[in-house]
């Protein structure tokens, strides 16, 4: 997919053309199915929500405010945000506890799944990463950016607007931080 495309029909929805939020969503489709299936990674069996479900729903969500959004880059990180949000929100209103009982885990990366092994409870990560946030901003966003948007390190520095050596300190600092965080 070539990202000037993604970035055109953005335009073209700020303008007001109708069929372009249409034609957004069929360009992308796969790639936002990929991204919800890297959510889903070491999730239980039998899992209420699927990856689907999961971009339809953000869709319903984001497809009001495309005209908000700059570019691909800018795209994939409220996207996967907002799937995030959803899979939280979903677990909640199942009355899941937090601890204990069917946790709704998640696989960070091979740094932080050694030090975390089974994965990662998506209510734990989101409590550590609103605890950096608070610590660090930039941060937290570079974790919700490279893990949840799935972005490389250039893309993430790009919607952050600093260099590349910045997001790759920022994004070791942050792993090693989580990881303590997660593991204790």
């Amino acid at each position: 997919m070539n990202p000037k495309t993604v970035t055109k029909l953005l335009r073209n929805v700020r303008a007001g053309e109708e069929s372009a939020g249409d034609s957004l969503l069929a360009l992308v489709y796969d790639e936002l199915r990929t991204v919800a299936g890297g959510l889903f990674a070491g999730e239980r069996s039998g899992h209420t929500l699927q990856p689907t479900a999961l971009v339809h729903e953000m869709w319903i969500k984001l497809a009001p405010h495309l005209d908000q959004l700059d570019n691909r880059i800018h795209f994939f990180a409220i996207a996967s945000r907002a799937m995030k949000r959803i899979l939280i929100d979903h677990s909640r209103r199942l009355g899941r506890q937090k601890r204990g009982g069917s946790n709704h885990r998640v696989t960070l990366s091979d740094e932080l799944s050694a030090a975390t092994a089974g994965g990662v409870d998506l209510f734990d990560l989101s409590d550590a990463l609103e605890r950096l946030g608070a610590l660090n901003d930039r941060h937290a966003r570079v974790v919700e950016l490279r893990f949840l948007g799935g972005l490389s390190i250039g893309e993430t520095a790009t919607v952050l607007g600093v260099s590349h050596t910045t997001i790759e300190g920022d994004w070791f600092m942050a792993r090693s931080w989580l990881r303590t965080e997660l593991s204790a």
